[in-house]
Formats: C-alpha cells, sequence, structure tokens
C-alpha cells in the first residue's frame, strides 16, 4: 500500500515538473486552483496603434488659421442665433431648471 503512495507522489511530481516546463516554454501561466484570472488578458498585444493607422492625420489640427477660421464660424452662427432668440438659455434657466420651479 505505501507503495501505491509512492507510485502516485513521483506520478503527481512528474506531472507538475512537466506542466511547469511546458508554461516556461510557450509562455502560459500554471493555474492548478483553476480560478479566473486576468492574465490572458494582459498578455494580448494592444490595439490603440493599429485601429489608429487606419484614420488618416487631420492636417487641420496642425494649423491655427484653420482651427480659428472654424471657432469664429461658430461663434458667428451662435450668435445669429442669438439674435433669432434660438440661442442656448443662461445658466439654470433651462428647461431641467424650468421643470423644477414647477
Amino acid at each position: 500500500m505505501a507503495s501505491g503512495g509512492l507510485k502516485k507522489m513521483v506520478g503527481l511530481a512528474i506531472t507538475e515538473g512537466i506542466m511547469e516546463a511546458r508554461a516556461r516554454i510557450f509562455g502560459h501561466q500554471i493555474n492548478p486552483t483553476g480560478q479566473k484570472s486576468s492574465h490572458k488578458l494582459l498578455r494580448k498585444k494592444l490595439i490603440g496603434e493599429k485601429v489608429a493607422q487606419w484614420y488618416p492625420y487631420d492636417i487641420k489640427k496642425d494649423d491655427p488659421l484653420v482651427m480659428a477660421r472654424q471657432e469664429q464660424e461658430r461663434l458667428s452662427k451662435l450668435e445669429m442665433l442669438k439674435r433669432r432668440g434660438k440661442g442656448p438659455p443662461k445658466k439654470g434657466q433651462g428647461r431641467r431648471a424650468a421643470k423644477r420651479n414647477k
């Protein structure tokens, strides 16, 4: 009976050694308890640069004249809306504030 236990211990030691060697070779993480781990997610390659390559470079962001012109157009449109009475309300005078006061 003791020899059966010894064989079992030797077998477990061999399988553990094989598992450790396999993990070292292939870069896996040993998880004998089987609990969830974030290791798989952390090993993934980052995709940010790959996604950024899909979008062309926007030259407008570098040119301050283009940005100033766009800002001027925005302000002039806002001023025109205010003259017609369609501009944004003053702070605290919006629709939600009107509901609260009823």
